[in-house]
This record gives structure tokens, sequence and C-alpha cells, in this order.
């Protein structure tokens, strides 16, 4: 990926436009990642800035990308003028606004303090952009982690207090603002992970989703999203005709009988006996933290109510090539020693293609609750993944 060249508009507390500052190269080039962005403004310019949300990218097909970001300042100091305007938005996210970061922060100020704890140095932000807003605050030799999410991921940290006491992260507190105070989870994110822990990553995930099967209905109390069959096949449905004309003609033609054939898909699914459960819904080795000997899943927010092997096109997408079989293998015997006489290998060969189209709807529902400047992070994602839907349809006849 290219590098990033960040131009920032600044703006007071009280939203008033300061003007924007000369444009400075950040090596990070992932645009929700503004770590480095404050770093660099920081280094170049001598400001201490909390970056609000992305404004508008500048694509030249070059090396580097501009990217403008609104970025919240203090106080007034001398910057360039800018000729733009900041308009109001419905679906902007508290923390996108002046004001939003400072009272997030003082939120998890006070969450802290009923733990007895406080931070020992200035909160540091990680991340903001329009599926969450990250802080990491130090306390001692160790960090709190603030995230805050849009409502329409709100059910994160009910799941979380439901899963207590098994491999997921600790809750120091949360409200029904979006807000998420978590515990610091010792070790490393797990993108390099070997095989062996590959496996086990596979079991506890296995071991969760056992665990609630028949409380399909807690779930849907905490508001989760619905994947089941007949919901899922609604959504599908409406995310294709949304996207219709973006396809080629022989892709639509074979969405279309895709689509058409998912009420027997799904009951050939349901014949191979493994129940509707807890969907994590973006589980990836990326998204396990840990060690040699502990793993903690994470990023309990893309989590829904539907067919436990919907979570396994994601997670063999981010493994080495040569451990698909063994870790498919494994996911197999797993299942089959919790519900014997289920068949999971012709249930995942039967999902493959329903949970691809499942990304087409999850990036959609983003797309349909998210300020359009923000929708530069998931343009043509829902209709790529209805290409790949499309492709998987073709070759399996």
């Amino acid at each position: 990926m290219r590098s990033r060249i960040i131009r920032l508009v600044l703006v007071t507390p009280d939203g008033t436009v300061v003007g924007c500052l000369p444009p400075i190269p950040v090596n990070v080039p992932w645009w929700q990642e503004v770590e480095s962005v404050v770093r660099a403004t920081r280094e170049h310019h001598g400001l201490e800035v909390t970056i609000l949300r992305l404004l508008q990218v500048a694509d030249d097909q070059s090396d580097q990308v501009e990217v403008t970001y609104l970025a919240e300042i203090g106080e007034p100091v001398q910057a360039e003028v800018w000729a733009g305007k900041i308009e109001p938005h419905p679906l902007r996210q508290s923390y996108a606004q002046p004001g939003g970061p400072t009272a997030d922060l003082a939120w998890a100020a006070g969450i802290l303090a009923r733990h007895g704890l406080a931070p020992t140095a200035k909160p540091v932000q990680i991340r903001t952009w329009n599926l969450s807003s990250v802080w990491r605050i130090p306390i001692g030799d160790q960090s709190a982690w603030l995230k805050v999410v849009p409502s329409f991921l709100g059910h994160e940290p009910h799941i979380i207090t439901a899963l207590a006491g098994l491999p997921v992260p600790t809750l120091l507190g949360y409200d029904e603002c979006g807000r998420i105070l978590l515990a610091e989870i010792a070790g490393d994110d797990m993108y390099e992970a070997t095989l062996p822990q590959l496996l086990s990553m596979v079991t506890l995930l296995v071991d969760i989703q056992a665990m609630w099967i028949g409380r399909v209905e807690e779930l849907r109390a905490m508001r989760m999203p619905d994947w089941c069959g007949p919901s899922l096949i609604s959504k599908i449905t409406d995310v294709l005709q949304r996207t219709n004309e973006e396809l080629s003609q022989g892709e639509r033609a074979s969405l279309s009988r895709f689509v058409s054939g998912l009420a027997d898909r799904f009951s050939e699914i349901d014949a191979c006996g493994l129940p509707n459960t807890l969907v994590h819904g973006d589980c990836h080795p990326g998204n396990f933290r840990g060690t040699e000997f502990a793993l903690t899943l994470l990023d309990w927010g893309d989590s829904g109510i539907g067919h436990p092997l919907l979570d396994q096109p994601a997670f063999l997408d981010g493994i080495p090539p040569e451990h698909v079989k063994t870790v498919k293998d494994h996911w197999n015997h797993q299942w089959s020693a919790r519900i014997p006489g289920c068949a999971p290998a012709r249930a995942a060969d039967l999902l493959a293609p329903v949970a691809t189209a499942r990304r087409a709807v999850i990036y959609q529902h983003f797309l349909d609750n998210i300020e359009p400047s923000e929708h530069i992070y998931h343009d043509g994602d829902p209709v790529d993944w209805l290409r790949r839907t499309a492709a998987l349809v073709s070759k399996s006849g």
C-alpha cells in the first residue's frame, strides 16, 4: 500500500474552523490508523491534535495518496486559509465531533476511578473511523483500552459480558452510548500464528459456539444481527437488488440462480445437523491475541446469530495455504465430537458462497449507517463480495 500525505483542517473545541496545516508525510498507509498522524503533527508542527474524522482523499495514482482529516486543537494557531465547510450530518458519530473524544476520555477516567485506577500518562489515540474510535490509556506498566463504536455495533459489550470468564476481553465498563473500556491483554496479535496455535483458535471458537446452542433467544435479546436462513436470504436478496446494475450480465445471472435456490440450500445445510448459534463474524487469526499458552478472541462487534461455520471462510483466508486442510479437518473433528452424526464438511461446502454473500450484506449495512464522507472506506465492497460469490457459485456448478 502507498504512504500518506496528511493535511489537517483544524477546529477548536467549540467547532470553530482555524484553518489548514501544510501537508506532511506519514509512512503508515491505513487511513484509520491515526497514532502516526498525531505523532507526525507533533514532530513537524509542534502541535498536539486529536483526529476527529476523514474529510477527503485525493488519489492521483502516485506512490502517495493525500488524505485530509478534521483535527481538534485546544486553541487557535497560525494556519493556512481553508475554503471548505464543516456541515452537520445525522449519521456523524459523537467521537467524530469536537469535544467528543474529550468526553469519551473523561468517561473512561471515571470508570478507572471506580476500579481504584488512574491514567499515569497522556492517552494515546490509536484509530478513528466510521466503525470505531480506539485509545490506549497508560496505567503504570499496563494500559486500558477505550473503544467507542456506532450504535449498529452496540451489542459488543453485551456479548462480552455474557461471555465473561471465557477467553474474551475483560470488560472494565461500558455505557449505552457505545463506549467500552477493556483491560489490557498480554501477548501479541496472532497474525503470524503457528499451526498448533491455529488449531487452538478453532477449538476455542467451537467451545464458545457450542455453549450457545439452544440459546438463540438470549442472543436476540442483545439485539444481535440475525443471519439465520430466512433473515439472511432477505438481506442477500436486498443487497443484490441494490447493486444489480454494477454487476456484469453473467454475474447477475449466476447470483439470481443462487438467490432463488437459497431456501433449498439452507434446507440442505439444516440437514447437516449443526444448529444456529453465536457467530463471531470476523474470526481470523489477527483477532486473537495472546501467547504460546493463552489466547483471547477479540472484536465481538461484528458478531451475530447464524450457522457456526459462517466463521470458517474468513479464518481460512487468513492462514497459510499449506495449513488449510489440517485446520479444516480439525474443525470438522471438533464439531463431530460435540454433535455426533453431524456433517460439518458438507455444511461448510454449502455455506461457502453464503458466507461470502454475507460479507456483501455487512458492508452494505456499514454504508447505510455512515456519513457519505466516510463511504470511501467501504465503497465497492458489497459489489466485490457479490462478484466473489458469483465466482464461487459458477465454480461449483
